[in-house]
């Protein structure tokens, strides 16, 4: 036994302040852990997706290639259907742009209108981009399309996030 004797005010001190002290850290745990947890996650190995695409059959005309992938969500998975244009470039490089239109979203198709060829046509609102995806000026959108990281597994075509367009000069 301690000869050193506790009095009720320096216990009820002790007890209140332990007390406080376990309910403040339940409360600040959550947030410390949802602010420190995206600095900590490594990025995973699937940031790319695998397509069918071959890359050996891509030509100068841009096509249309569907991908999808299973996201999770918490406790929920779903089919992700994403699609990109894709073709090679004069320089033999890879070029995949995403088909959203910076307008309002809707989807671009090559060649979409026969009054303007060899271009990206948006339906919703007579949206036009060049090849590599440059927003036509004077029509609604105001930026070029996002573009798509490539890579080639295999020989087959691998896509990763869309990005802001690195095409456009």
């Amino acid at each position: 036994m301690s000869k050193h004797r506790v009095s009720r005010r320096q216990f009820l001190n002790y007890t209140l302040t332990g007390v406080g002290g376990f309910m403040a850290a339940g409360m600040l745990m959550p947030m410390v852990r949802f602010a420190v947890d995206p600095v900590l996650k490594t990025e995973a190995a699937g940031d790319f997706r695998a397509t069918k695409q071959k890359v050996s059959e891509l030509t100068n005309e841009p096509v249309r290639v569907d991908f999808s992938y299973e996201q999770k969500d918490a406790w929920y998975t779903s089919e992700v259907t994403q699609t990109a244009w894709v073709y090679k470039n004069k320089e033999g490089k890879v070029v995949a742009l995403s088909p959203v239109c910076k307008h309002l979203g809707c989807t671009v198709n090559w060649n979409g209108n026969p009054d303007h060829k060899e271009m990206f046509y948006c339906p919703c609102h007579g949206g036009m981009y060049h090849k590599n995806g440059k927003n036509v000026p004077g029509t609604p959108p105001t930026a070029p399309l996002d573009s798509y990281p490539t890579k080639e597994k295999d020989g087959i075509l691998y896509l990763g996030k869309p990005e802001p367009n690195k095409f456009v000069k």
